[in-house]
């Protein structure tokens, strides 16, 4: 096998022609084993893998620097870089990441996890290379899903603009951009992409510039040509306008003519496109005919596609809650960016799609959207990841709350979400959506209590709501105890634990951990986060003294840290305070159940600072 023979991207170089090809079929088999025994993004990565090689045959990625958008295409990189070895361990805890990380490899020139900040994270590299005097290539790997958000447009516009020698990649699987059509569109293409022809072009146009009978000429020309260029290439006009040499399409299955076309965009020496055209899930039938299906997946069995059912989640839940609410009152309408499956919004979609808005990856876009829907009176629902409204921050503070707009943003994949990482794991928005001025925080713990303030959210509370609920199902709390700030759901005059969401689980085991160790533990749940009000809080808290606050959330602004500033200016100072939290660090990826037990946040690391506590 070719494969076995690849251990750094110098290997690959030195393949023959043949040798090559037989790579990439190689890697497409590897590949489809590999996450079919781990599980993780496996359409995306069949589609990028002769792209991959080639990319690795024409640069060198230990020093020209190679720039994914998001990066959930990296594995054949990964596995060409040195880390084929590894693919066993990848996602896991301690493994082989399943996103570009500058830690694990040299070769990784930068952090991936979200979209349509490559093109200016590689300008940013242009432009030092140049003002440091360094002679390196830099290249922007972006899919055709990650323009759709407007980032990718800023960097665009000022790459094109700065004339800095820089390669950006398109890689258009057809998903957002409409395809050239024709014989003369492919003619055009072709002649287009080679060196000789903006040779050709520039001797031309100085040329008829020389007097003003043959600027005339130029002028009649340019026009002409840019009548059919526009007609027969709209990709090239709109990227050629932002000065950027249009390159392509190119087929990204032809290992040899991307090789080519990556050579030719090398030597231009300036801002260049190269549009290549790929097929999501390349090679694999199932992967191909459902790229959505298989964009993200679990183990599952090669031979047959079968693919393990998962069980109900949270994002289950709300999308029939939310379909239930809708039949009610018509100004309901749902609201997501580019995640309608996996928020659960796919039967919303069906069932109102007139009420239903997909805007792409633009998460600032569909938060002001929202603002303006509500502000008319509309009753909008953005559905998202936490860590994906992290892109949206300035408009929940300008365009919603400061107008007091009633928006429900249903925050999903609240915590840790697992193999996906630092770049996935929401542990941000318990303690950002707080500090807003208006903005209410619910956190279910259950999916009774998620239908329930899903429902108090849309028709009994006003301005902005969030409701913050996890990646997964419930966790052995199915009750529902959702009305008011606070819930007690345990007596006992030792420690008092305090959680929410599902947390709420780890602390009721931690309770029963310490009565079999003979002591008595309060269990309090809270159900609003944001806003508290001192009097509820001191009256839940009224004589406690030994507190233990858990949560999967990042330490600074925590609900334990409020908690405890509370009860002080209240006057009701606690005696022993413990703050069980993910600390000021980026989990790593792996299990939940392994990242809560590193970072000591599980029921037993729980109920040992706990007994700490209580004596």
């Amino acid at each position: 096998m070719v494969l076995e023979q690849i251990h750094t991207p110098e290997d690959v170089k030195a393949l023959s022609g043949a040798q090559t090809a037989l790579l990439c079929r190689e890697l497409h088999s590897f590949l489809l084993g590999s996450v079919a025994e781990t599980g993780g993004h496996l359409a995306s990565n069949l589609g990028a893998v002769e792209l991959t090689v080639a990319i690795h045959r024409v640069f060198d990625t230990a020093r020209d620097r190679l720039v994914f958008d998001v990066g959930h295409q990296c594995y054949a990189h990964k596995a060409l870089t040195g880390r084929m070895a590894r693919f066993s361990t990848l996602r896991q805890y301690d493994g082989l990441s399943g996103f570009p990380k500058p830690n694990e490899s040299v070769h990784d020139a930068f952090v991936a996890g979200h979209a349509s900040n490559s093109v200016s994270v590689a300008l940013g590299m242009a432009r030092a290379r140049t003002l440091l005097g360094e002679d390196y290539a830099v290249l922007a790997l972006i899919g055709d899903g990650a323009l759709s958000g407007g980032l990718a447009y800023e960097g665009l516009n000022n790459a094109g603009a700065s004339g800095e020698p820089l390669i950006v990649i398109l890689n258009d699987n057809g998903m957002s951009i409409s395809r050239n059509v024709g014989a003369m569109s492919a003619h055009l293409s072709k002649l287009r992409s080679k060196p000789g022809y903006y040779r050709f072009k520039e001797s031309y146009r100085r040329v008829l510039h020389a007097n003003r009978v043959f600027e005339a000429v130029y002028g009649f020309n340019h026009k002409l040509k840019t009548g059919v260029k526009d007609a027969l290439l709209p990709k090239a006009s709109l990227f050629e306008d932002m000065g950027f040499t249009y390159l392509g399409p190119v087929d990204g299955h032809n290992e040899r003519q991307l090789e080519d076309a990556l050579r030719w965009a090398r030597e231009l020496r300036c801002p260049v496109l190269l549009h290549v055209r790929t097929v999501k899930g390349k090679g694999y039938p199932p992967a191909e005919r459902e790229p959505n299906k298989w964009h993200g997946v679990g183990p599952f069995d090669a031979a047959t596609g079968a693919q393990r059912a998962p069980g109900q989640g949270f994002a289950d839940v709300f999308g029939a809650a939310l379909c239930e609410l809708a039949a009610e009152d018509r100004r309901v309408c749902a609201i997501t960016a580019a995640m309608c499956d996996g928020t659960g919004l796919t039967d919303f979609a069906e069932r109102y799609p007139d009420r239903f808005f997909d805007v792409g990856i633009a998460e600032a876009q569909a938060a002001a959207m929202a603002a303006g829907m509500a502000k008319q009176g509309l009753l909008p629902v953005f559905a998202v990841y936490s860590t994906f409204l992290q892109r949206a921050y300035d408009q929940l503070i300008h365009d919603t709350a400061l107008s007091n707009l009633h928006v429900v943003f249903a925050v999903d994949r609240a915590g840790l979400v697992g193999a996906d990482g630092e770049t996935h794991h929401g542990i941000f928005d318990a303690t950002f959506l707080s500090d807003i001025p208006n903005m209410t925080v619910l956190c279910p713990s259950s999916f009774a209590e998620l239908r329930a303030m899903l429902r108090r959210a849309l028709f009994e509370l006003s301005g902005p709501v969030a409701i913050r609920y996890p990646r997964g199902g419930e966790e052995g709390f199915a009750d529902d105890r959702s009305e008011g700030a606070f819930a007690e759901l345990r007596a006992g005059g030792d420690v008092t634990l305090c959680a929410y969401g599902t947390m709420i689980a780890q602390v009721l085991a931690a309770a029963e951990i310490l009565e079999k160790q003979g002591v008595s533990a309060r269990v309090v749940k809270v159900n609003r986060i944001s806003p508290f009000v001192d009097a509820e809080v001191r009256r839940v808290f009224a004589g406690t003294s030994r507190l233990v606050v858990a949560e999967e959330c990042a330490s600074v602004g925590c609900v334990g840290q409020r908690l405890a500033a509370i009860l002080t200016e209240e006057g009701t100072p606690l005696q022993r305070l413990y703050l069980c939290n993910l600390g000021k660090r980026f989990p790593p990826h792996g299990s939940v159940k392994q990242l809560r037990e590193a970072f000591h946040i599980d029921a037993a690391s729980i109920a040992a600072k706990a007994l700490e506590v209580a004596r």
